[in-house]
């Protein structure tokens, strides 16, 4: 199908679509997106036009890694998920499943040695488990 040149181009000409290099670039990419999307109704041209910024953002956040600043129980927490792992698969570690669920539900801090036992079990560095400090 064809499209209407005129329509495309003004919208490229309104919004030069570009590489995202910044988080700038993205919320104005961002912008120009939401505000297609309020208008509702799209022509054909708006929606090509909306999925090729679509892209644009996906091929930025591709390139961010992105890795949250978690340590500790919320570590612990994503490698059970991970693994499917249950409280009881985690008894070996802290002797009773009401240590491990007390540990999850931050009743109870990690000791020395659970870290280090974690660690062992996940193979990884204890220093995932220790708080990330702030300085």
């Amino acid at each position: 199908m064809l499209h209407n040149n005129t329509t495309y181009k003004h919208l490229l000409n309104s919004f030069p679509p570009r590489t995202i290099n910044s988080e700038a670039e993205l919320e104005k990419t961002q912008a120009v997106i939401d505000a297609l999307i309020d208008k509702g109704n799209l022509t054909e041209d708006e929606r090509d036009y909306l999925t090729l910024l679509g892209l644009l953002i996906n091929e930025y956040e591709e390139t961010q890694k992105l890795i949250p600043d978690i340590c500790g129980v919320e570590i612990l927490k994503v490698f059970m998920e991970e693994q499917n792992l249950k409280q009881k698969d985690l008894v070996t570690i802290f002797k009773t499943e009401s240590i491990v669920s007390s540990v999850l539900n931050g009743k109870r801090k990690l000791t020395v040695e659970h870290i280090q036992k974690l660690a062992d079990f996940f193979h990884v560095s204890p220093a995932v488990f220790f708080p990330i400090s702030s300085s």
